[in-house]
């Protein structure tokens, strides 16, 4: 028998929560960032072509069954940090233009840059049907 199938039924039955599914499902969305990670953070490829994969690979592996979970704000925040944690590598880093420092990106930046949906809303719109 599937081991993923064991402890969601684990979960479901003792303790009626499942941070224990949505950690794993992190891990797997992190585990599938990881072979594409050279491909992401490449010059070579337009930022589309990145985008899209983050789309068609991470996304399904960190959704998988979320029409279940109860998602709280804390949640939310993993989920979000998780995907900043990809935009920033595709994105790359960028340079103040008044003090010239290198400067990081905050979540609102990606949302002006890309009008692709972000996860939490992709997750929210997968419960709604």
């Amino acid at each position: 028998m599937w081991q993923c199938s064991d402890t969601w039924k684990q979960l479901l039955t003792h303790q009626n929560c499942i941070h224990e599914q949505i950690r794993s499902r992190m891990n797997a969305g992190n585990a599938c960032n990881h072979p594409v990670q050279n491909l992401v953070s490449s010059h070579l490829l337009l930022k589309n072509i990145k985008i899209t994969t983050h789309m068609s690979i991470i996304f399904p592996s960190v959704l998988y069954g979320c029409k279940p979970w109860n998602v709280t704000l804390s949640i939310e925040y993993k989920l979000q940090m998780l995907e900043n944690r990809v935009l920033r590598k595709i994105f790359g880093t960028r340079r103040d233009g008044i003090t010239k420092d290198w400067v990081r990106w905050h979540s609102e930046e990606f949302h002006d840059l890309h009008c692709s949906p972000n996860i939490i809303w992709v997750m929210k719109s997968r419960r709604m049907r």
